[in-house]
């Protein structure tokens, strides 16, 4: 039986054939290790020539985007990030200054480690890294996870990260801003609430559910809730949904157009795969990435592997999924030309393509350990779900 909040984020079946083993992820952040893999051009070209620094950070109990303000605020250099880690696990990854010859000396404190590994001639992009490796304990697994053998066996689903996890909105505020229901967003930022948050949040949402209890809750709410400050503070001042949208930072509202798009694929595979089509193995007329992750015609390369579109205003229509595309954007009431939004341009979204299944390298298992490689945008909890099998994935530290 697939859990509720699997269903909610578009994720409708499991693909491998095995029961599950149980158990639960993250009991502590020693559980969960993550290391980004760059390319091998990078690593080849990283020099001691100062240009701009390149620093390897490892930390744990901070997420990306508050380590590298902490880092700021002691050195004043900004850092960029290649890929957003969360706090809940020890991480390591690749940190790149924006300007040149601003090199910072090696730091650690007890949450973060900071280690120069060199210059690049240019500041480092997503691209530059390629994958991550995971090694992760799963408490409580019973013995029969040493049966599994299917990593070859899953879809390459949009993770319960990407919606928000404990609270799942992120994709219906991102479909309400593509209708242009400005004011509903406002509404689902605020007041959304969820079986799995906190009694306190449900209260203090369900305070926000009645625009006239704005100014009090802008008095009250914790500061974590950032986003929801932010919000609150612009309709107390002029009561303009859009303009309080626009208050929130770039990459967060187009986070939740892209969160959409991401629950239209979610469906678009499960909805393939129960249908009977073929998602691990390209076909003739298929789209594909290559070995380098280019895009292009299926050429009966093995190395090549299938890419399934992603809808967006430059939607592309020709191929064997646009029977299940049309009918799911035929019952969620959206055109692919409603993610150009002359409103908000910058949260606007052509779309593109993703790999419809889970490329899992290095896969082994030892104990109650596993360990494996991933392809840069794939979700190792989406690995993790189909080994456990959890009844609730929430309670089971996803």
């Amino acid at each position: 039986m697939i859990p509720k909040i699997d269903s909610d984020i578009g994720i409708g079946l499991y693909t491998t054939k095995f029961t599950g083993c149980g158990g639960k992820i993250r009991s502590t952040p020693q559980d969960f290790a993550v290391s980004e893999i760059l390319s091998k051009k990078v690593t080849d070209s990283l020099s001691r020539k100062e240009s701009y620094a390149v620093y390897r950070l490892t930390k744990s109990g901070i997420d990306t985007n508050h380590a590298l303000d902490l880092i700021f605020k002691k050195t004043g250099v900004h850092l960029k990030a290649l890929g957003l880690k969360d706090a809940h696990a020890i991480t390591t990854q690749y940190v790149c200054s924006t300007g040149q010859n601003k090199s910072l000396p090696n730091y650690s404190d007890e949450k973060i480690t900071l280690e120069q590994v060199g210059f690049a001639k240019k500041p480092l992009s997503g691209k530059d890294m390629i994958g991550n490796s995971f090694i992760i304990r799963i408490d409580g697994a019973d013995k029969s996870i040493a049966d599994f053998a299917e990593s070859d066996k899953i879809l390459n689903f949009y993770g319960y990260q990407r919606f928000g996890s404990k609270r799942p909105v992120t994709h219906l505020i991102g479909k309400a801003i593509i209708q242009k229901r400005f004011a509903d967003a406002v509404s689902l930022i605020l007041s959304f609430t969820s079986e799995y948050d906190t009694k306190e949040n449900t209260k203090l949402r369900k305070e926000m559910m009645d625009p006239s209890n704005y100014s009090k809750a802008l008095q009250i709410i914790p500061p974590q809730m950032d986003l929801e400050r932010t919000i609150l503070a612009e309709m107390t001042a002029h009561g303009d949904p859009q303009k309080a949208l626009h208050k929130l930072p770039i990459g967060i509202r187009r986070l939740y157009v892209e969160a959409y798009q991401s629950f239209l694929f979610n469906i678009t595979i499960s909805n393939a795969f129960q249908y009977g089509e073929e998602l691990f193995a390209p076909q003739q007329g298929d789209v594909c990435f290559d070995k380098n992750a280019k895009l292009g015609k299926y050429e009966m390369d093995p190395l090549q592997s299938l890419a399934i579109p992603l809808v967006g205003f430059s939607y592309f229509k020709k191929t064997r999924f646009d029977y299940h595309i049309s009918k799911i954007l035929e019952q969620e009431q959206i055109k692919p030309s409603d993610f150009y939004l002359k409103e908000m341009q910058e949260s606007s979204n052509e779309g593109g393509f993703r790999s419809a299944s889970i490329i899992c390298t290095d896969f082994s298992i030892q104990s109650d350990t596993v360990k494996f490689s991933l392809q840069r945008g794939s979700f190792a909890t989406m690995v993790l779900r189909e080994i456990i099998k959890p009844a609730c994935p929430l309670e089971a530290g996803f």
